[in-house]
C-alpha cells in the first residue's frame, strides 16, 4: 500500500485530472460525498484509461488487447500500474486522456486507499468491462463495426451496463437507507439506466465516431434493412435511409430512459447526493435525445447535437429544487423530454 505522502499525491492527481477527462459527468460525480465520491471518481478514471486504449486510432488490436490485459492485472499486481504507465507512450489521442494513462500508477495508488469491500465491487465490474472491450477490439481489428442489434446491446452492456451495476453496488454499500428491497429494484433497472446514456451518446456522436475514432456502432443490419450500409453512413445521397436506420436505436433509447426514470425515483429521498448525481445525466440525456429527434438532418450535416449551457444550468437548478420530491422529478422529466414525446410515450 502507498505511504501517506504518496497516497495524498495520488488523490490530488485524481482530483486535478478528473474534470479534464470526465466532461458532463464531472458535476454529477462531484456531488457524491466522502468515500463514495472517491470510489466513483477512481472507478471512472480507470474506465477512462480503458476507453483511451480502446479508442486509439492507430494501435494494432493485439497491442490494445495486451494493454487491456495489463490494466486488468493492475487490480491484483502491484507492479502492473507502473508498467502500464510506462508503456502508454505508444498511445495516441487526446492529450488529457494520454496524461491520465501515463499516471495509471497514481490512479491505482488512490484506488488502493478505498475499503476492501469497495475495491472488490470496482474490481469485479471494471474487469468485466475490460474483458468486453478486449473482445470487441480483437473482433474488429480495423475499427469497430457493429453488425446486429443483439451485438449492439452486448457492446452497450460491456461499456455501460457494467457501470450501472457497479454504481448500484456502491450505492448499497455506502447508503444505509438502501435496504435489500430497494436494492433489488435498483438492480432491476440499473442496466437500462446506464445503457440509455450510452445509446444517446452514440446517437449524437455518429459522425465524430466515424471520422475520429474509426468506429461505427450503428448496426449494419439496420442500415442494410433501410437501404444503406456502414460504408455509406455519412453519404448525402443516403441521408433518408440512414435516418430511418437510426430510428430503432432512438426508440430503444426512449424505452431505456423510461426505465432509467424508474431507477431514479427508486433512490431513497434521503440519499440526496445520489439522486442528484443520477438526475442530472438522465435529464441531459432526455434533452439531447429530444433535440436529436427534432433535428433529423444533424447526421448528414455531421453535427454533434449538444444541449445549450442555459438548459444545463436550468436543469441543474430545477433538480436541486425538486430532488426531494418524486412528483417534482417526474414532472421535470416530462418537461425535459418534450410534451410531444410525453404524450406519444
Amino acid at each position: 500500500m502507498a505511504q501517506p505522502d504518496e497516497s495524498q499525491h495520488a488523490k490530488e492527481f485524481c482530483r486535478e485530472i478528473f474534470p479534464a477527462v470526465s466532461r458532463t459527468f464531472a458535476l454529477s460525480i462531484r456531488l457524491l460525498p466522502g468515500e463514495l465520491g472517491a470510489a466513483v471518481r477512481y472507478s471512472y478514471l480507470i474506465c477512462r484509461i480503458a476507453d483511451t486504449i480502446e479508442d486509439d486510432p492507430q494501435l494494432p488490436a493485439e497491442e490494445k488487447a495486451a494493454l487491456l490485459d495489463l490494466l486488468s492485472a493492475c487490480f491484483d499486481d502491484a507492479a502492473a500500474p507502473s508498467e502500464l504507465a510506462s508503456r502508454a507512450a505508444v498511445l495516441q489521442g487526446d492529450a488529457r486522456h494520454l496524461r491520465l494513462v501515463r499516471h495509471t500508477d497514481l490512479v491505482f495508488a488512490a484506488f488502493r486507499t478505498l475499503p476492501a469491500s469497495t475495491r472488490q465491487h470496482v474490481r469485479h465490474w471494471v474487469r468485466e468491462m475490460i474483458a468486453g472491450m478486449r473482445k470487441f477490439v480483437l473482433a474488429y481489428p480495423r475499427g469497430i463495426r457493429i453488425q446486429s442489434v443483439d451485438e449492439y446491446r452486448e457492446y452497450c452492456y460491456y461499456v455501460a451496463g457494467t457501470v450501472g451495476f457497479l454504481v448500484t453496488d456502491l450505492w448499497r454499500e455506502h447508503t444505509p437507507s438502501i435496504g435489500a428491497r430497494r436494492y433489488t429494484i435498483l438492480r432491476d433497472h440499473c442496466q437500462a439506466f446506464a445503457e440509455a446514456l450510452q445509446t444517446v451518446n452514440i446517437l449524437k456522436d455518429v459522425a465524430r465516431d466515424v471520422e475520429h475514432e474509426n468506429a461505427i456502432y450503428i448496426p449494419e443490419e439496420l442500415l442494410r434493412h433501410h437501404g444503406s450500409a456502414q460504408a455509406t453512413i455519412l453519404a448525402a445521397d443516403r441521408a433518408q435511409q440512414n435516418r430511418a436506420a437510426l430510428a430503432p436505436l432512438m426508440d430503444l433509447a426512449w424505452r431505456d430512459l423510461e426505465e432509467a426514470t424508474t431507477y431514479l425515483l427508486a433512490i431513497p429521498r434521503r440519499a440526496v447526493a445520489i439522486r442528484l448525481a443520477c438526475a442530472l445525466p438522465l435529464l441531459f440525456a432526455y434533452a439531447t435525445l429530444r433535440d436529436l429527434a427534432r433535428r433529423p438532418g444533424a447526421l448528414e450535416r455531421r453535427e454533434v447535437v449538444k444541449i445549450s449551457r442555459s438548459e444545463v444550468k436550468s436543469l441543474t437548478v430545477l433538480s436541486l429544487l425538486g430532488v426531494l420530491s418524486n412528483r417534482a422529478m417526474a414532472a421535470l422529466v416530462d418537461r425535459t423530454r418534450g410534451a410531444d414525446r410525453a404524450v406519444a410515450g
